[in-house]
């Protein structure tokens, strides 16, 4: 059986949601799929799977800084193996070119140039927020394109969940076209 280590690092609950798709996705695939959080586990290797993919959220026009040190360490050897990049950000809604950007320069810093990449959209987590992050998104939203919800009573998600699911056929399938299975 295949083994894919799937790592993400982000602030919020979004990404690590969308990690939990692609797993389930890759499982169906008989992939094993390793899921981390970065921000708790310091000391992932990808060296012995046959695959990673990994997800980072964007916050102030940054990708998470625990993906960007993991990348950074690991570069040579995900540059080896079939790989996946996904980066998760309300600029997907709001400014699709911004978004891109965010990747290029994620890939720009790190070295690492993952065989797909998808960028998916985020959520607004109102009622997750603190008073001032709360008010503060609601601020930025009525900033943004119309569309985005400014209801602080509730919760918007902008993610394409068919998106998603694609994504990790696609993955899937990259996976299991490589070679034999590390042991």
């Amino acid at each position: 059986m295949k083994r894919v280590l799937l790592a993400y690092g982000a602030a919020g609950g979004q990404t690590a949601k969308i990690g939990d798709v692609v797993a389930e996705v890759l499982r169906s695939h008989d992939i094993e799929a390793t899921l981390i959080d970065l921000k708790t586990v310091h000391d992932a290797d990808p060296a012995p799977y046959d695959g990673a993919v990994v997800g980072a959220s964007v916050h102030l026009g940054r990708h998470d800084r625990h993906v960007v040190d993991f990348i950074r360490a690991h570069a040579d050897t995900l540059n080896r193996m079939p790989t996946a990049f996904f980066s998760v950000s309300l600029a997907v809604e709001v400014d699709p070119a911004e978004a891109r950007g965010y990747v290029e320069r994620f890939e720009q810093e790190t070295g690492w140039r993952p065989d797909r990449v998808a960028l998916f959209g985020g959520a607004l987590v109102y009622t997750h927020y603190g008073f001032v992050r709360r008010h503060l998104m609601k601020r930025w939203a009525e900033g943004q394109k119309p569309g985005l919800g400014t209801d602080v009573s509730r919760d918007y998600v902008y993610t394409e969940w068919d998106a998603v699911r694609r994504f990790a056929e696609d993955v899937a399938a990259d996976v299991n076209a490589s070679g034999t299975p590390r042991a």
